[in-house]
């Protein structure tokens, strides 16, 4: 069984960065219930939490039925990512489920293009030129072209 529910599935930049022709990644979120892990009583993790090398802190669970309980994490994956029992090898970017709650989407989405851009340098400017010639201008000043449109 997987400590994981899939908040939502959604489409990237490959690379981190969005031109005309660029490829698409799918990627996913991973949440963690808060009940995961828990040093609450009575949850059955009295002898620890078996996920706290991969997951950030678990946490206190109300024992209010009628209370909603936090995620403990969000993990946010490529689609197809390895996993080895239960811990994704290689996630983009690894949240608190108080981390995720507070984030914009905004400031979501920057951090998953980061990650998918890896050390390359940020994407500044797609040029094309009249007779159909497209060029990458990166935040480094390094330029890459692209095949014609036509």
């Amino acid at each position: 069984m997987s400590i994981y529910a899939t908040l939502w599935i959604l489409k990237f930049p490959a690379l981190g960065d969005s031109y005309f022709g660029c490829e698409w990644e799918t990627v996913i979120a991973q949440g963690v219930p808060g009940h995961i892990g828990t040093p609450t009583e009575g949850h059955g993790y009295e002898a620890g939490d078996p996920y706290s090398s991969f997951l950030p802190p678990a946490i206190a669970i109300s024992d209010d039925d009628d209370a909603a309980t936090p995620l403990r994490a969000v993990v946010i994956v490529r689609e197809r990512t390895e996993k080895i029992g239960q811990e994704y090898i290689g996630p983009l970017v690894v949240l608190s489920g108080a981390e995720y709650a507070a984030m914009s989407f905004d400031a979501l989405h920057d951090r998953i293009c980061d990650a998918l851009r890896g050390h390359r340098p940020h994407l500044m400017a797609e040029t094309i030129s009249p007779d159909g010639e497209t060029e990458l201008i990166f935040e480094d000043g390094t330029a890459k072209p692209l095949l014609r449109l036509h």
